[in-house]
């Protein structure tokens, strides 16, 4: 069964999306200078949001003051406390925004769905945002963010930290340098498990919740359902779609960065995923989703498709992108040129084909970036982040609206970005946007 949002509650939350966004002034804690210690809360400190935390802490001029939740147990809460015993703890983010006033930026690094919910009051409240991938749940959330950004003028950073890897700043910039020439066309994938996918359905019955989980605060703006030990938290939430995108949603903000940035794309024009039929609770196992852009001075037409494919073993034939004997990565990307194919691996070195084409040419490495330091620095006035969320948005909604697509297998959805419009299917526009539990709608809605 598909999530129905009124026309009527659509178009508010366009509206707020707009330029006249519905939140008050912001109050700032104050203008840092470049010596400055920038004051951080942490959101979510386990799992990614651990490494989000101490690789950002690692800057000298961070000091961590306040961190935030769900799970109290060592491997959450507990071991961040024990890091930075100087900061609050805290296991509801709502109550940290209103008792403790007293920081200039925040990591967000919960699941999907409390991205925006999280990340928006605390633009308002005029702090520095550095937000998980993908950017938000839906795509309204990424409009919103976006715009919220400009709005109340904070440093903001998605965390697809790949983007600074020395590997994907050179794929770039050979693109970028005319290398392979104008793009023709990209296939981009992720071929591995989906370890999180425990399940086809939702489980009967429940358990008790255990006593360091705060289960409320974890569902937070998502509806209601029982407690049960690992299908949900702390890593498994990714196979629901309450919570989070699949793998579309956690892997295409990474993979499909450095295919953005280096034809400098923007909206798609198209989307169409054929996928297999899907359910009201876990993403699919597999999915084939073709995107086609408006072409760019670094594309060979008017439009450019871009195609991508998850799931098990699901990824392109080498032979059908005429690359005989080429042993293609897990995941990554191929970008065919009119002068030869350059290969971007996940976190991996690009390669440049027809080998015997590119023997002598010596590839020029492009220094990595500290993808967690910089955006620390730009709070600071000391740098500028490269995935801040007038970039990050956009592609964001790109991916969110793959997912939609799979959603909807089989049917070509036409995109207008300006209008916040998605036609080709009844049901496609109120997929843009969703429903807010009882009791934690966002004040933005």
């Amino acid at each position: 069964m598909l999530v129905r949002t009124s026309r009527r509650r659509f178009l508010k939350q366009v509206a707020v999306a707009g330029a006249s966004l519905s939140f008050p002034a912001a109050s700032w804690s104050r203008v840092l200078g470049a010596n400055d210690r920038l004051r951080v809360a942490s959101i979510g400190t386990g799992g990614k949001g651990w490494s989000d935390l101490t690789a950002t802490a690692a800057s000298p001029h961070v000091q961590v003051v306040a961190l935030c939740d769900i799970d109290e147990s060592k491997e959450h809460l507990g071991r961040a406390a024990q890091q930075f015993p100087q900061a609050k703890t805290f296991t509801d983010w709502r109550k940290l925004f209103e008792q403790h006033k007293e920081f200039d930026a925040v990591i967000v690094s919960t699941p999907d769905h409390m991205h925006a919910p999280i990340s928006l009051p605390a633009m308002q409240l005029g702090k520095h945002v550095q937000c998980q991938k993908p950017l938000t749940h839906t795509v309204v959330e990424a409009r919103q963010m976006r715009l919220a950004a400009r709005k109340y003028n904070v440093v903001t950073q998605m965390g697809n930290q790949i983007q600074s890897h020395e590997a994907y700043r050179t794929a770039v910039k050979l693109v970028h340098d005319g290398v392979i020439g104008k793009v023709r066309e990209v296939h981009s994938w992720q071929s591995g498990g989906m370890g999180w996918m425990l399940v086809d359905d939702r489980p009967a019955g429940s358990e008790p919740v255990p006593a360091t989980v705060h289960w409320d605060e974890w569902l937070g703006v998502a509806p209601q359902r029982p407690w049960l030990p690992k299908i949900y938290h702390s890593f498994n939430w990714r196979a629901w779609q309450d919570f989070s995108n699949g793998q579309l949603g956690d892997f295409g903000c990474h993979i499909l960065d450095p295919v953005f940035m280096a034809l400098k794309l923007t909206a798609p024009l198209s989307i169409r995923a054929e996928a297999p039929a899907i359910n009201r609770e876990v993403w699919t196992k597999m999915s084939k989703v073709s995107y086609e852009f408006p072409g760019t001075e670094l594309t060979a037409d008017k439009t450019i498709k871009v195609t991508w494919y998850d799931g098990e073993g699901h990824f392109p034939s080498p032979e059908s992108l005429g690359m005989k004997k080429f042993a293609l990565p897990g995941s990554g990307s191929v970008l065919l040129g009119e002068s030869g194919t350059l290969v971007i691996p996940h976190v991996e070195m690009p390669r440049l084909l027809p080998e015997e084409k590119f023997a002598d040419f010596k590839i020029p490495v492009v220094a990595a970036r500290d993808h967690y330091v910089s955006w620390a620095d730009a709070c600071r006035g000391e740098d500028k982040t490269t995935s801040h969320f007038d970039y990050s948005g956009p592609l964001s909604e790109t991916v969110l609206l793959g997912t939609i697509a799979i959603r909807l297998p089989g049917t070509t959805l036409s995109w207008n970005a300006e209008k916040l419009e998605l036609a080709g299917s009844p049901h496609a526009q109120g997929l843009l946007t969703k429903s807010y539990r009882a009791g934690w709608q966002p004040t933005w809605i």
